[in-house]
């Protein structure tokens, strides 16, 4: 498309501010990143001391890098509004978050409106697929101790072993308490076409904004994490005394994310910042454990609703520009989720000055060797 005289400064602007952001992007990357590794090598000591401290103020980091992810959307005008019921009520709980998956900046979205959730981001575990590891931040996750799964059928069964060893060995005992999972196991248009036809071979309702969900991570992470309840109700004792120990996962949060015209934001965009501001709107609902069947079939009839719910929220979004009122209600309500831009100031200021002082500690130790 050819560029009119009037055009050309504005786009000459878009791309001076697209390539400002990604240098401030390299240098935010290089200075953060390499600091929390440093950081987390010098205070491996406490690991070994106190593990649950160690792994708190680890968390603490990491919900700063993230926190910092979440700005670079935050000042290009990417916000959030947030529907149904308030997540901030379990924030403290141990929940399982199941996200529609459409492009790369649903990962950059959550990470910005879970940033007001308490310490959520801090303790929560993410499952994402295997390709992230191999990108800046794959070593932030990997000793963090997200889970990187590799997808297609070939590796499936394996997979699901490493997943069920993985949170055997690392939920409890980094203390995490969330997990985030897109269970449609890929991007909506790399699925769509191929989640139709499995709809139509096993006589399933045809979606079209969201794909049928794969069942195998899910069953895994309540098979290990819920405790072990009689239908999901405490089986017998105290009430208070459950309430004074861990009571396993408690909640499934079901997540939807639209994006205004079904246009999703992807990570270069969110890095770049080329595109106009852009109010991206998410939906929770809340289940409780007790409610959430265990046998695979009915776990799988009972996923298959939810997104099947999802598609319902999803096409209502896209006509009226609104999330439709929960039941019992005239109007659905809406908030606005914000972040603090002294708190982004301080995290930001709190990296590059630590980048500054790691580097004078190697420079310093650079030339006592040689």
């Amino acid at each position: 498309m050819a560029v009119t005289l009037e055009e050309a400064p504005w786009l000459g602007w878009i791309l001076v501010k697209a390539l400002m952001r990604f240098a401030f992007m390299v240098a935010n990357n290089l200075v953060a990143i390499s600091s929390y590794i440093c950081y987390v090598i010098v205070l491996q000591p406490l690991r070994l001391l106190d593990s649950k401290r160690f792994w708190y103020i680890e968390g603490i980091m990491y919900k700063w890098l993230l926190g910092m992810v979440a700005s670079w959307g935050w000042y290009a005008g990417y916000t959030v509004m947030e529907w149904g019921e308030d997540i901030n009520a379990i924030s403290k709980d141990e929940a399982v978050m199941l996200v529609n998956h459409q492009a790369t900046g649903d990962v950059c979205t959550l990470m910005m409106c879970l940033q007001d959730k308490g310490l959520v981001v801090a303790q929560m575990m993410w499952l994402m697929d295997h390709i992230f590891k191999y990108t800046n931040f794959g070593i932030v996750s990997l000793i963090h101790g997200d889970f990187f799964i590799r997808q297609g059928k070939s590796h499936r069964d394996q997979q699901l072993l490493l997943l069920k060893k993985h949170l055997e060995n690392n939920y409890r005992s980094r203390d995490r308490k969330w997990i985030v999972l897109f269970p449609e196991g890929g991007f909506l248009r790399k699925r769509r076409e191929t989640s139709q036809a499995f709809a139509k071979k096993n006589n399933l309702p045809f979606l079209t904004h969201v794909t049928l969900p794969r069942i195998g991570a899910t069953k895994i992470i309540l098979s290990a994490l819920v405790a072990r309840q009689e239908n999901g109700s405490p089986a017998g004792g105290d009430a208070e005394e459950l309430d004074s120990r861990s009571k396993g996962l408690q909640w499934i949060i079901d997540t939807t994310i639209a994006y205004p015209k079904a246009e999703p934001i992807d990570i270069q965009t969110w890095i770049l910042g080329y595109r106009k501001p852009v109010v991206t709107h998410v939906h929770y609902r809340i289940f409780p454990i007790k409610d959430i069947p265990l046998e695979t079939d009915n776990l799988a009839d009972w996923l298959y609703q939810r997104f099947i719910e999802k598609e319902d929220l999803l096409s209502h979004f896209y006509e009226t520009g609104a999330f439709p009122p929960p039941k019992g209600h005239e109007e659905a309500v809406s908030r606005e989720m914000t972040l603090s831009n002294t708190w982004i100031f301080l995290i930001q200021s709190f990296a590059f000055l630590s980048g500054y002082m790691w580097y004078n500690v190697f420079q310093y130790f650079y030339h006592c060797l040689f």
